[in-house]
């Protein structure tokens, strides 16, 4: 059976990030993907101009619309946005604890743009962190939820996810892209154990949705039924060949996207 994941997140019109790399990435991954926008932006490759927030209202009518007629196998969230939509999000995953929650706290955008509110910040870490199965931060968001510098060796990246996870989920990837070297390590952290994930560092500037990539890889993974660190290991190797893939694509003239079906345009190649 398809396993069904849900994603709830902002939308990119470009196509590289949110909910449009979210179902492409949930899809390439082998399960059936379905949103509900908490945000529309006005953005392409070079940055964020505009955001219009979804009503949190309407943000709760959506997911519930889904959960009222469809199995959900595993639930990805992305951009909030605002307090608002914080608690609607909670308020409409209250009654389906058992589903894996998968939640990427975006914050930034790649070109530097703040997509999170002030106050958003504190809902996400008391309302949404405690309903996660994995919390996929990259190292400034890791601080940001933290209130601490930016970790910078492998030993304070699992500190600080340690320190996350005493804040209520169950794991925490650790993505270590900002670190200096050669490679980008990520690190799944729980409260006994801490298993690190390698991969080379590609030199290029096509890593716009990354973070959305490869939240949404892994709830895809939890959904098919594999254990977080299963799931962590499929999904990095997942993004790794899509970013290593994304010069293949054309697509605007700033951070360009990676290419979540390289894949599947290899096999079509005569």
């Amino acid at each position: 059976m398809i396993p069904n994941v849900l994603s709830i997140a902002g939308s990119d019109p470009s196509g590289g990030a949110g909910i449009q790399a979210d179902i492409k990435a949930i899809s390439a991954n082998g399960a059936f993907a379905m949103a509900a926008l908490t945000a529309l932006t006005a953005q392409n490759t070079q940055g964020v101009s505009d955001i219009h927030f979804v009503p949190p209202a309407f943000v709760q009518s959506q997911i519930e619309a889904i959960f009222a007629d469809i199995r959900v196998d595993a639930v990805k969230i992305g951009m909030i946005a605002t307090a608002e939509v914080s608690d609607a999000i909670a308020r409409s995953l209250s009654g389906h604890v058992a589903i894996p929650v998968v939640l990427d706290p975006v914050m930034i955008a790649k070109g530097g743009a703040s997509l999170l509110q002030e106050d958003a910040v504190a809902a996400l870490r008391t309302l949404l962190l405690p309903l996660a199965t994995v919390l996929t931060p990259n190292l400034p968001e890791a601080a940001q939820l933290l209130g601490v510098r930016v970790a910078v060796t492998r030993d304070e990246m699992v500190e600080q996810g340690q320190a996350l996870c005493a804040l209520g989920p169950q794991a925490v990837l650790m993505k270590g892209g900002h670190l200096d070297g050669e490679t980008c390590p990520d690190c799944l952290v729980t409260a006994q154990d801490a298993i690190w994930f390698e991969a080379p560092r590609i030199r290029t500037a096509n890593t716009h949705g990354t973070g959305c990539t490869l939240s949404s890889a892994l709830a895809a993974q939890l959904a098919k039924g594999l254990a977080p660190a299963a799931a962590a290991a499929a999904a990095k190797s997942y993004v790794s060949n899509a970013v290593a893939q994304a010069g293949d694509l054309s697509v605007g003239r700033g951070h360009g996207p990676t290419h979540h079906f390289a894949s599947f345009y290899a096999n079509s190649k005569g």
